[in-house]
This record gives structure tokens, sequence and C-alpha cells, in this order.
């Protein structure tokens, strides 16, 4: 018995080769978009960072992750409490992979800044501190000037921080405003201690 030779594969439509091109066409522009946008975030609104030491516990603790708003110093002026992430200083001769510090604003230019009795004196008075562990005291030290363009950082973990009392070569270092990458305002990392900063 003979057999019927096979028909040959019809062509698929027209119309669905079209469609499956658009398709991946659309997914291409997806994904370039989504990375697109993830670059100008990252680069120009918000930025994640990694927390390296313990010098800003029990605020922020090794580990933690924080979103840092690059913004706000456009549009207002640096405020004192702020927690900021800047740019480690060249002077500083520590770990050469840590890149970025974070630290608490307690002085802004124009300030004059000295440890005494224990505390923290902005301008000859005594500013209140109810971000560090109780009992803590700061190390005498100044007082010193903040110069124009420029902030004084502490850590929180007064005692075991490396700010600008003795950031660079065991002497006051004052750290530019320009280098001042942007102020951390959320904790993202880890999940259960998500909270504002």
């Amino acid at each position: 018995m003979i057999e019927a030779p096979e028909a040959p594969p019809s062509p698929p439509p027209p119309g669905l080769a079209r469609r499956a091109v658009r398709s991946v066409a659309e997914w291409v522009l997806i994904i370039v978009a989504a990375l697109a946008m993830a670059f100008v975030v990252k680069t120009f609104l918000v930025q994640a960072f990694f927390i390296p030491s313990a010098s800003m516990e029990p605020e922020l603790n090794i580990g933690d992750r924080v979103l840092v708003n690059k913004v706000s110093y456009r549009l207002h002026e640096i405020h004192r409490g702020d927690i900021v992430v800047f740019e480690r200083p060249d002077c500083d001769g520590s770990d050469p992979l840590i890149k970025d510090l974070i630290k608490r604003v307690v002085g802004v230019e124009g300030d004059s800044i000295e440890g005494r009795d224990g505390g923290v004196f902005v301008n000859g008075k005594r500013i209140e501190e109810p971000y560090l562990p109780r009992g803590q005291s700061t190390a005498s030290f100044g007082p010193v000037r903040v110069p124009s363009g420029h902030i004084w950082v502490m850590g929180d973990n007064r005692e075991n921080s490396k700010d600008s009392r003795f950031l660079c070569n065991s002497r006051p270092t004052f750290i530019q405003e320009r280098e001042v990458i942007g102020r951390a305002f959320v904790r993202v990392w880890p999940v259960p201690k998500i909270s504002l900063l």
C-alpha cells in the first residue's frame, strides 16, 4: 500500500510572526527603561548604603542598610542632627575599601564646637543628644570653629567613632559640604527594624 506524502507544514500566519517580534521588542524596551530608571534614581535621587562600623550604635548597627536622599541638600541647607553619608576624606588612612562614611551632623559653618563636662557645646550652649546611649559621655575637645562650606560630624557611639574630632591624623577634621552625598532618612534592613531616621 502506497502512503500519501505528508503535506509540508503550513507557514505561520503572517500576523503571528509580527506579534512575536513586537512582543520581544516590547520586553527589550521595558528592560532598557527599567535599567535607565534605576541608574537615574541611584545617581540623582536615592541610594542604598551599608553600615560598615559600630560608630553610629545604637541608632545604626553593623550590617544595617539605609536609604540616602541625594536631593534634599540641593533644596535646603544641612541641619544639625541630620545623619549624613559623605565621601571618606583622602587624609583618612583607615580601610581604603570603605569609600563612604556615615555620621551625625553636630555643627554647621560658623558654629563653635566644644566637648567638655561629658557633653557637646555648640556656640556656648550644651546641646541635648537623646540619640546617645544612656550614660555615654563625650571626651573633651576643642573649642573649634567650623569654617565656611564645611560641617562637623560625630558618631553616636562616641567612645568608638572616628569622626571630626580626629578623623585625619588625630586632628580636627571638617567635612566639606560638597563631599556630602546625602541624608540617611530610613533604615531598610534588617526588615524587623525598618524605621525612619
